[in-house]
């Protein structure tokens, strides 16, 4: 548990930013793309844009870590919606901060090597990381940009009206219920490890982020006591968000925009799969093969959407709660493309 304490002061200084920066985006797709159990409406985008990344991008992804904190872009790369801009800062940051932010980060052992002539101050790895940098945000950010800025705008919207109505406290209650609680005079984030934060009247800065599912993060650098903590908090929270970003389309329906992330005859499968039936009967009533069939099942069980028994040479497979709760938010959010 993540807990961030707040004093009056705090209170008082706690402002909603426009965007963590096309710096840290970048950094959080690259770590999406990166994972095994990736969120169901991230699909599609991977899907979208497995095969851009260029070898150009290959300094970047060699830094990620196998486990703990990556490194902080936000610190190193700024907070500007301009990737140029982030890159121009990355190269002009002074080698001290470069270190101090390096040594607190585990590489993995493919980017240890480079890492360490990143802070031995090499003006090549300098550039390689800031040619990494854009490189990545042109694959995996870039293209949905636009989609993604009127999403962000959207959820700052939102929290200004939860101000209005309610004051700040009453934005931090409502920020992502499922992850956060508002105990006064401490915020309660979910997180994998205990941590005490204490803000000592510098406020905290709400940035909502595109590429996180269901994790929110403080991003604060503890050497330098006048820095403002950030905590990112999701702002893609269900299908028809997704559906929104990857497709561009904002009115799909529930059906549409499942078959969108999934693909339609997954999305079928998924449906049908409520009640429960064999491989064989899924491939009827679908109208594909049964090795196609078998193919969508195991797809649908890696991700968690449905589960397999198995009595003797039969199977039977019958849709997850996960699965119905997607279906569920679906249909609940296709009116309006969904909301926090």
């Amino acid at each position: 548990m993540l807990r961030i304490h707040f004093t009056a002061d705090d209170l008082a200084r706690t402002r909603v930013a426009a965007t963590i920066g096309a710096a840290v985006e970048t950094y959080y797709s690259l770590e999406l793309l990166g994972r095994r159990g990736l969120a169901v409406p991230f699909w599609h985008w991977r899907a979208q844009i497995a095969d851009r990344l260029p070898q150009e991008a290959k300094p970047l992804t060699v830094l990620m870590p196998d486990r703990g904190p990556g490194i902080d872009l936000l610190a190193l790369a700024g907070d500007s919606p301009d990737i140029d801009e982030a890159v121009d800062s990355l190269l002009r940051v002074p080698r001290a901060r470069v270190r101090r932010e390096f040594e607190a980060v585990g590489f993995n052992a493919a980017g240890s090597s480079w890492a360490r002539t990143l802070v031995e101050g090499d003006g090549e790895a300098r550039g390689q990381l800031a040619a990494a940098l854009a490189s990545s945000h042109r694959a995996t950010v870039r293209p949905y940009w636009q989609a993604a800025r009127s999403r962000l705008d959207a959820v700052r919207a939102r929290y200004a009206r939860a101000f209005l109505e309610g004051g700040v406290e009453e934005l931090l209650a409502s920020l992502c219920p499922t992850l956060v609680r508002w105990c006064p005079p401490v915020l309660e984030v979910r997180h994998p490890r205990p941590v005490e934060v204490h803000l000592g009247g510098r406020g905290l800065v709400l940035a909502p982020t595109i590429f996180s599912w269901r994790e929110l993060s403080l991003l604060h650098d503890p050497h330098d006591e006048q820095s403002v903590p950030r905590l990112t908090v999701p702002a893609v929270t269900d299908l028809a968000d997704a559906c929104a970003l990857w497709q561009g389309d904002n009115g799909a329906g529930a059906d549409e925009a499942l078959g969108v992330l999934l693909g339609r005859t997954r999305a079928a499968a998924l449906q049908l799969l409520m009640d429960a039936c064999g491989t064989t009967a899924l491939a009827g009533r679908l109208g594909v093969t049964p090795a196609a069939a078998s193919q969508h099942t195991k797809a649908l069980r890696d991700a968690g959407l449905i589960t397999t028994s198995r009595s003797g040479s039969s199977v039977l497979h019958v849709t997850t709660a996960l699965g119905r709760e997607l279906l569920g938010a679906m249909r609940d959010g296709a009116p309006d493309g969904g909301s926090l």
